[in-house]
């Protein structure tokens, strides 16, 4: 091989090897969410909640489920139901054990027949919601 080459076979090697490190020590890693969307979603959630009005404690939670398994579905965490997403996610949340709290109350809300809940849980579920999206950088 011609010095000449070999030469543009290392630069080239060189640049890329930059690149790459760069793109990895740059900006966020994953999904880039569309911002004002999830707020304005999440807003319209949180403003859902009465506490005059027990009905809305149930569908705020399973609202606020299901915009966080869509944002786990966009950034493309792999699994079936969002529990899958959830063993697959842990490393995303600043408390997963809060989000699985949230998650199982929002099962037993869907699954079991005359579940009731007050508005104090609906409210600190919410909450854990908020902060889930908030680590995932989709709120």
């Amino acid at each position: 091989m011609d010095g000449g080459v070999v030469t543009f076979v290392i630069a080239v090697l060189i640049v890329a090897v930059f690149v790459f490190v760069a793109i990895l020590l740059t900006g966020k890693r994953g999904y880039t969410f569309n911002r004002e969307n999830y707020q304005a979603r999440f807003l319209a959630v949180e403003n859902g909640l009465i506490k005059e009005s027990p009905a809305t404690w149930k569908m705020t939670i399973i609202e606020a489920d299901k915009l966080l398994d869509k944002a786990l579905v966009e950034m493309g965490v792999p699994g079936k139901t969002m529990g899958d997403r959830l063993k697959r996610s842990g490393d995303k949340f600043e408390n997963l054990n809060a989000v699985w709290r949230a998650h199982k109350l929002r099962n037993a809300i869907a699954h079991e027949a005359g579940f009731e809940i007050s508005y104090k849980q609906a409210f600190n579920a919410l909450a854990i919601y908020k902060q889930a999206l908030k680590d995932l950088g989709a709120i």
